[in-house]
């Protein structure tokens, strides 16, 4: 959790001290979306620049804030990486990532987006490599834009709508009470599978986190 810019590890092991990782919050920007259960990407995202001891900016692109800097957990080598939070809302957020993938060289097998999951409990979490978009249109905008989901997930569950409750309407509210007294834990967990994914590997993540 050492402040600087870039990265390391695949999906199986650690990559050299000049690989890149991009990490991705997915949400829609703007006070109106912040509490939302869509948003937690940004939560997560918020959290691991708290560690990284950096503050968002925007970037050269335009159509994203950013910060670099070294993430790791404690006593493992901190691999180089930039936080991203897409100016863009949630179905066309792609291209805005694909800008600044393009930007820093960082192909899709090292980036890393951190979402919400329907088909998870809520406080539930799993991180995978690849996968379709199960009707999440984050993802389906960065499956167009990249060209493949090859990408890594940090998928944060936050369970299905309660009866008939529309989808859109079940994302685009807010958490409930109870839920919110957990959701800080939970964004602490995510955000500790991201250190654990870009400084150790998947394999090792998912043996952790995959609970």
């Amino acid at each position: 959790m050492v402040s600087t810019a870039g990265t390391a590890a695949a999906a199986g092991g650690s990559g050299t001290a000049d690989d890149v990782w991009l990490v991705v919050g997915l949400g829609n920007p703007g006070p109106t979306y912040a509490g939302h259960r869509h948003n937690v990407g940004y939560l997560v995202t918020d959290e691991l620049a708290r560690r990284m001891g950096g503050s968002f900016r925007r970037h050269k692109t335009g159509r994203a804030d950013v910060v670099e800097g070294r993430l790791a957990p404690p006593g493992t080598p901190a691999p180089r990486v930039v936080l991203v939070r897409p100016h863009s809302y949630m179905n066309e957020v792609g291209g805005a990532v694909k800008a600044v993938a393009t930007f820093y060289k960082v192909p899709p097998a090292r980036v890393v987006v951190v979402h919400d999951e329907l088909d998870l409990d809520f406080g539930r979490l799993r991180a995978k490599l690849g996968g379709g978009d199960n009707g999440h249109n984050g993802l389906k905008s960065l499956r167009s834009s990249f060209g493949t989901g090859d990408f890594h997930r940090v998928r944060s569950g936050i369970g299905r709508p309660p009866g008939r409750q529309d989808v859109a309407d079940f994302v685009l509210s807010n958490y409930s009470g109870a839920e919110r007294k957990e959701l800080p834990f939970s964004v602490d967990v995510a955000a500790d599978a991201v250190e654990s994914l870009v400084a150790d590997g998947l394999d090792r993540t998912q043996q952790r986190f995959n609970n």
